[in-house]
């Protein structure tokens, strides 16, 4: 699929081809392309935002607190958002030109409260027990342990193994805590409005969703849709 930078994340276009699931008259319809300009004059407005959806980017602005400590899979603009406003941030990058781009962004902005990882990871794949197991086991989803149980205030999920890295997360946020999933339309059933959406009817895309899904049934859930991606954040108990 070829993926347009001014409307997508470099991350974005390395982690996940979801072309199979967009028709092309799903991009055609004129509520898609009014919602693909309202995000290209908003992006062109905010330069320096994540590349989560406008509401999403609104409500962690609000909360979030020079105290707090948090981690990302996927870095990018977020990462320099984020290390302008919170102590402490552990980010794990997959791709390493991107690794050396967002290396060379957080010393020109003079920011050195950032733990910034490279660790390589293999494409994904279909979940057999042997790949999940893969999933958990590998450097990039393990960098979690540097955190102890209950003790991060917030996590970004937006790069690879998503699900292994969501699942990894959860015991590591305070009660209070955001778990931020980008993209989450492609992964978890909604009645959203963007092309390549699962339906209220679908699935969760696969076993190590189904298991996120009901992990996190019992928690608070803010969705928020611009029309091309959802950003769902969920506040644990």
């Amino acid at each position: 699929m070829h993926w347009d930078p001014a409307f997508f994340s470099p991350r974005a276009a390395q982690n996940l081809d979801v072309s199979h699931l967009m028709r092309p008259i799903q991009l055609l319809r004129p509520r898609y392309v009014a919602d693909r300009v309202w995000l290209a004059m908003h992006q062109k407005l905010h330069p320096d935002a994540p590349w989560l959806t406008a509401e999403a980017t609104r409500r962690l602005d609000d909360w979030l607190l020079p105290t707090h400590v948090g981690i990302e899979w996927g870095s990018g603009r977020s990462t320099i958002w984020f290390a302008q406003r919170v102590k402490h941030l552990v980010s794990v990058e997959h791709h390493a030109g991107w690794h050396a781009a967002v290396s060379d962004s957080l010393e020109k902005a003079g920011l050195h409260n950032v733990d910034y990882r490279l660790h390589p990871c293999e494409p994904e794949r279909v979940e057999t027990p042997e790949w999940i197991a893969a999933m958990f086991a590998s450097d990039y989803v393990r960098a979690v342990d540097t955190f102890g149980p209950q003790s991060i205030d917030f996590a970004l999920v937006d790069g690879m193994y998503r699900s292994a890295c969501a699942l990894a997360v959860l015991p590591k946020l305070r009660p209070g805590g955001r778990l931020i999933v980008d993209n989450v339309n492609w992964f978890l059933p909604s009645g959203s409005r963007a092309p390549s959406s699962r339906g209220v009817r679908d699935e969760p895309l696969s076993p190590t969703w189904v298991e996120f899904q009901v992990a996190v049934a019992d928690w608070k859930q803010e969705w928020t849709e611009n029309g091309v991606a959802d950003t769902a954040i969920w506040i644990a108990p």
